[in-house]
């Protein structure tokens, strides 16, 4: 059995997490995230990145995977617009309603969807309209600005901050995990997540995917 964490409000720190709603991978280390939350000195705060600006520029990008991006730019900007409106709080609650929607319930990325989900979160139905202009979009890229910065264009969402265990600022890509873990399995895997992304030098491990996302 492992020594037992005691958390202070002193103690605790916070973990930037940086999302796009409409990223699987995204969603289920977001819920990830939640598990740690709960289990180590940890309080998540959320941030607004964007798949469809990293990709915006770049001309090797798959037709159906284009259709997909050019169609994320509606819930981004609605986050954005809903954390302009009443505070950037309100950016973990709507991340969840959206994402049990597009990815639990697989319901497509339309107005009717968005508007379900705000309504759920306790926010204006109105706020859909951000979707269809790009009021927003100063806003949304700074936010992407600030996530992608710290890891560098050549990965996507989501993207996590926090201070490691020799007191300097760790930020990484990940980690993409299928299903999400839960209880220790999560604890465990945060704890090895922050002893690798704090090691001088370490940029990666990897290997190929063999499944899919699974929303358990």
């Amino acid at each position: 059995m492992g020594t037992p964490h005691v958390s202070t409000a002193d103690s605790r720190k916070t973990a930037d997490f940086w999302f796009d709603p409409i990223c699987p991978w995204a969603w289920m280390t977001s819920r990830w995230m939640l598990e740690v939350e709960r289990l180590r000195p940890v309080d998540v705060r959320w941030h607004v990145m964007s798949l469809s600006v990293l990709n915006e520029d770049r001309d090797d990008v798959p037709e159906q995977y284009r259709e997909l991006l050019a169609a994320g730019w509606g819930p981004v900007r609605v986050l954005i617009a809903a954390a302009e409106a009443h505070g950037e709080e309100v950016l973990g609650r709507l991340y969840t309603e959206l994402g049990l929607r597009f990815h639990n319930q697989g319901l497509p990325n339309t107005r009717e969807t968005v508007v379900a989900a705000l309504t759920a979160a306790g926010l204006p139905a109105e706020l859909a309209d951000a979707a269809d202009t790009d009021a927003f979009d100063e806003k949304l890229r700074a936010s992407h600005r600030e996530g992608i910065g710290l890891v560098g264009e050549d990965v996507g969402t989501p993207v996590i901050a926090v201070e490691g265990p020799d007191g300097d600022r760790v930020a990484f890509f990940g980690p993409v995990v299928t299903p999400t873990p839960r209880g220790e399995a999560a604890a465990r895997l945060w704890d090895g997540t922050l002893l690798v992304a704090s090691t001088p030098g370490f940029y990666e491990i990897k290997r190929t995917r063999t499944a899919g996302p699974s929303f358990e």
